[in-house]
């Protein structure tokens, strides 16, 4: 077989692990965690400040909305690969290159199925069909992107494929053009002895022609162990996500991957990776607000209890010497070790090095925006925590409208009476367009009678509402003062595909009824959007 040309640093055994974040495609087909082309691009910045090496923007022939967030990313990101998948059919690849087209790095991610199970029932196609499919898109990649970009293949649910032929097939795309070859265990089947072997089997099958990169995910919780153990065999592309966000179970975890490479330094001295693991906590929080996947508790790294100690006997030895119970410093993750307070005496500059301290780089008018809601929620609670700092400075990121875009509705005001039996009749003011439009609504409560109101004013005008899907309200922190957090999920009433078609909005407030009437209006200015491609779910998705 021929070799691959190319920097000997990227394709070789030598050199860092190359850290492919898929938390935009992978990580945005877990059920509910869909999101905008902006919000795409928020969590793209972080990723770029965090120092992946590869952005996997999406899958660009799935739907106008996720071609136009990878085309945007690959435009606006610079000092990151930034790549876009697409089978082996027609059509996917033709798609890709297009919205690669102006990245500084492309990056073409092709893929097929190629175990017996997958090409019998869902493919319907033979092994061979498989691999000349595979060997022909990846020579159409190779010829309309040209010899610098990074072209990637990936053999779905390889962990399950009879591993003569998928050497094969590696093989024959490493000939075609490919620089990359993935090994993805899709369904979470392997185990980490013999996912390491065959990773090492692999490696040394493609040599130096491609770097060999590995894709995991946690059906059995072991994708990050199988991760590890790929790496001890070779592989030199790790494929992850933030928080592990993914399809069923998820992915594994970039957070935990990368930090166990640098905690166990030195066992893989010649394996760690580029990231600024001080950005860690900040990209967990936004991507889990933007999401609304919340992180549990005692999540690896990102949760909230990974550096809380509550034992005597582990509080008196942590005070004594941290090393006796943490292994990393929070600091190494990006965490302060100590909890924020901020009054209403409290300055600009003084509430912008805390947010600093917090992972939040807010300058100008969205610096402007938090300090004003810091100050003035120090005058309804007792004290502003970390954790109320970071839900103000996430809920910014949420609300901002696009970069020369107004709100197409608004709350102008509201009114609710409730009574000890449940009954609730409520009045609102909302502006659509500007112009102002009053409705009333009953309901069991007063959230439910007020989105009743919402729903009766914006019915007649737009021929259809949202229908509330989900509805979680969260303390961002502890006690009575504490702020909600509301996390909104809504459809169009007249949207035949209720599962696909639906949007998040999210509120944050002392008050809940006002937090839980921003989240749902948040949610309906994103249904007002579907038609332009903002907002809209994918139609299609794949997995690896």
């Amino acid at each position: 077989m021929s070799r691959g040309s190319g920097d000997p640093g990227v394709r070789g055994a030598a050199g860092p692990i190359r850290i492919f974040d898929t938390t935009l495609r992978d990580g945005e087909q877990a059920p509910g965690a869909g999101l905008t082309v902006a919000e795409k691009l928020e969590v793209a910045r972080q990723l770029v400040r965090l120092n992946v090496d590869v952005i996997e923007a999406g899958f660009p022939a799935a739907s106008p909305g996720d071609f136009e967030a990878v085309q945007r990313i690959a435009k606006e990101t610079k000092g990151v690969a930034v790549a876009g998948l697409a089978r082996c059919r027609d059509g996917d690849p033709q798609r890709g290159v297009e919205a690669l087209l102006p990245a500084e790095r492309p990056h073409l991610h092709l893929f097929i199925a190629s175990s017996d199970i997958h090409l019998k029932h869902k493919l319907k196609m033979t092994r061979e069909e498989a691999l000349a499919a595979a060997v022909h898109w990846v020579a159409y990649a190779r010829k309309a992107l040209g010899r610098d970009a990074e072209i990637e293949f990936s053999a779905e649910d390889a962990s399950r494929t009879e591993t003569d032929f998928l050497l094969r097939l590696y093989e024959a795309v490493v000939d075609a053009g490919a620089t990359t070859v993935n090994i993805p265990d899709t369904v979470g089947y392997a185990i980490p002895s013999e996912f390491g072997d065959l990773t090492s089997r692999v490696v040394e099958r493609v040599g130096s022609g491609a770097v060999v990169s590995i894709h995991c995910h946690n059906d059995l919780g072991l994708a990050t162990a199988n991760t590890i153990a790929a790496v001890q065999a070779g592989a030199r592309q790790v494929e992850v996500t933030i928080n592990g966000l993914g399809e069923r179970a998820g992915n594994a975890s970039l957070e935990e991957v990368v930090m166990a490479l640098r905690t166990r330094a030195t066992l893989f001295e010649l394996e760690q990776s580029r990231v600024q693991t001080e950005q860690i906590t900040a990209a967990s929080r936004l991507v889990s607000n933007l999401t609304g996947f919340v992180v549990q508790p005692n999540k690896a790294i990102v949760g909230r209890n990974a550096f809380a100690h509550e034992s005597g006997i582990h509080q008196d030895g942590v005070l004594k010497n941290p090393l006796t119970y943490e292994i990393m410093t929070p600091q190494s993750v990006g965490l302060s070790g100590s909890r924020l307070s901020v009054g209403k005496l409290s300055g600009r500059r003084g509430v912008q090095g805390k947010l600093k301290e917090l992972g939040y780089d807010l300058e100008g008018d969205a610096l402007d925006a938090v300090y004003k809601a810091a100050v003035a929620l120090a005058d309804e609670k007792k004290e502003v925590t970390d954790e109320d700092l970071a839900a103000l400075a996430d809920q910014r990121l949420v609300e901002a409208p696009a970069e020369g875009s107004a709100a197409r509705i608004a709350l102008g005001g509201w009114t609710v009476t409730s009574s000890d039996t449940g009954d609730a009749t409520g009045s609102v003011t909302v502006l659509l367009g500007g112009e102002p439009h009053k409705a009333a609504g009953t309901g069991n409560g007063p959230v439910d009678a007020l989105f009743g109101a919402i729903d009766a004013a914006v019915e007649p005008r737009f021929g259809w509402h949202p229908v509330l899907v989900d509805y979680e309200i969260r303390a961002v922190s502890a006690g009575e003062d504490a702020q909600g957090r509301v996390l909104v999920r809504a459809r169009r009433s007249n949207d035949p595909d209720a599962e696909q078609g639906t949007a998040t909005g999210h509120g944050l407030s002392t008050n809940i009824i006002a937090a839980s009437l921003e989240a749902y209006v948040a949610a309906l200015e994103k249904l007002l959007g579907e038609d332009a491609g903002i907002g809209a779910p994918a139609a299609r998705r794949r997995s690896l």
